[in-house]
Order: structure tokens, then sequence, then C-alpha cells
């Protein structure tokens, strides 16, 4: 997506005359032919619309502008978005200047996409521009065609259903457009992996949790000194001085406490010393 950004931005501002052209290569996944060959009839700027009618090409040393398309499938008609009703708007004023220069050395033709005299722009100088372009915008050099695989991957990108990304690129059969949809991963399957990894990274942190709260819930049920002392003898005396054991008396009567030897304070004798006579 950056790239694509990149090289059109840099193709924008070096007012690149075939900019209209890789709009619609990179947009609609035109083929060179195709957009080479693309006629204003095939082009409805008021309802926003292309047909793919024509295509261009070079056969031995014969340079033909061909109505048959290279598969029924690739005769559409495509909606034109802003972008490319913009670029082709732009395209159209630029080739009207140029034939204003040009006078009585311009050559009448249909065609979108000329040079500064009307006549066909040759195919092997429009890939060296294309690869002059992705030199200056500093990004990855790659086929015209592959522009195709570029467009498919960013519709991927953005979710766009595999059977609207098929319209679009007008592929035969439905497994060419998943060729390219199996290796860009769709927003559905980023948020299933975040949320994935969201779960098995939050879970030390709530198996921890949970270890705390067993803890603070057995903290507050183990009983303090005193109140184990109360709820096993009844009275309030501290255990060190009232550690007691129960017994029963001889008539069965109610159990009663008695203290343990040894635990008892010291007090100081009732008896005292008589006075020497």
């Amino acid at each position: 997506m950056e790239e694509a950004c990149a090289f059109l931005e840099n193709a924008q501002i070096w007012r690149d005359y075939l900019y209209p052209a890789y709009v619609l290569i990179l947009v609609l996944g035109l083929r060179k032919g195709e957009v080479l060959g693309l006629t204003w009839s095939d082009v409805n700027l008021d309802t926003g619309e292309l047909h793919i009618r024509h295509q261009l090409q070079r056969v031995r040393r014969r340079l033909l502008h061909t109505d048959t398309a290279k598969t029924e499938a690739s005769e559409a008609v495509l909606p034109l978005p802003d972008i490319c009703l913009t670029a082709l708007r732009l395209r159209q004023k630029e080739q009207q200047a140029a034939k204003e220069r040009a006078k009585d050395l311009w050559t009448e033709s249909d065609l979108v996409f000329t040079t500064r005299y009307g006549t066909p722009v040759e195919p092997r100088n429009f890939t060296r521009e294309f690869d002059r372009r992705c030199e200056r915008a500093d990004v990855r050099r790659i086929r015209v065609h592959d522009t195709r695989h570029t467009c498919a991957s960013l519709l991927a990108a953005l979710d766009v259903h595999p059977r609207i990304a098929m319209q679009i690129l007008r592929h035969s059969e439905i497994a060419v457009t998943m060729e390219v949809y199996t290796h860009v991963p769709s927003a559905e399957t980023r948020r299933a992996l975040r949320k994935l990894g969201k779960a098995l990274g939050g879970g030390g942190k709530q198996k921890k949790e949970k270890k705390g709260k067993r803890k603070q819930q057995e903290g507050a049920e183990e009983p303090s000194p005193r109140a184990a002392s109360e709820s096993h003898s009844g009275c309030c005396t501290p255990l060190l001085y009232a550690r007691q054991r129960p017994i029963r008396d001889q008539a069965n009567g109610p159990l009663t406490c008695v203290g343990v030897a040894g635990f008892e304070p010291t007090t100081s004798s009732s008896r005292t010393r008589s006075a020497p006579s």
C-alpha cells in the first residue's frame, strides 16, 4: 500500500503524462495492452464507467490495435472511482493541450494515451517509463503485469470480497483470485490472531490474579488466636493463659473448662510474714 501510494505520488509531482495510466493499472488492474488500447469512446466520464474493448500490442514489427479482449470475462464494464475519474479528466486536458501545440503534426486518433504528436504509445516505451518511475519513487521494481497482483493484494488487504475482486480483475476463475487472497491476511484474520495472542499472553496474569484471590480467601477463613480460643472454650482469656482442656463431671453434667497447669500467671502469696516478737 505504501509503495503504491509513493509511486503514484511521485508520478503526480513530476507531472508524468502516464500518471493516469498508472492509476488505472493499480486501481482497476488493467493490463498494459488494455490501458494503451483504451479509447475515449470506451470511457464515460459522466456516468463514471469504463468499457474494456480494445488492446494495443506489438506483434513482430506491427503495432496492432485490436477489438478483441483476452477473454469474454475481460470485456467488462468497470465503475470508475473518484481517483480514476480525476486522472482521466486530467489526461483529457493534457491531451488537448498537446494537440494544440502539435498543430498540423498531430495524428488524430481516439486513443486516451498518446505521444505528444497523437501517435500510440509504444508498449516497450511504456515499460521503460514505468521502470524509470519505480526508480525515481524509490520503490521495488516490478513488471508492469505484476501491478495486477498488486491490485489484488490491495483489494484483499482492504477486505474486499473475493467475488468482487474477481469481477474487478476480470479473472476467468475464482481460483486465480484466491491464489492472491490466500497469501494476504484479511482483517478478520488479523482480529482472530490478536484475540488469540491476547488470550495466551493474558493467561499468566489471569492465573496470578486467581491465585491471589484464593490466598485472600484462605486468609479470611483462617481464625485468629482469639477467635480460636473463644470457639474452643467459650471464654475470652488469651490463649497463652487460658489453654484449657474440656472435662465432663461424674454426673454427666455439661462440659467445663479447667486450666492446664503451668500456663496460669504467677501471683504473689496471700500469706504475710509475721513481725518478729
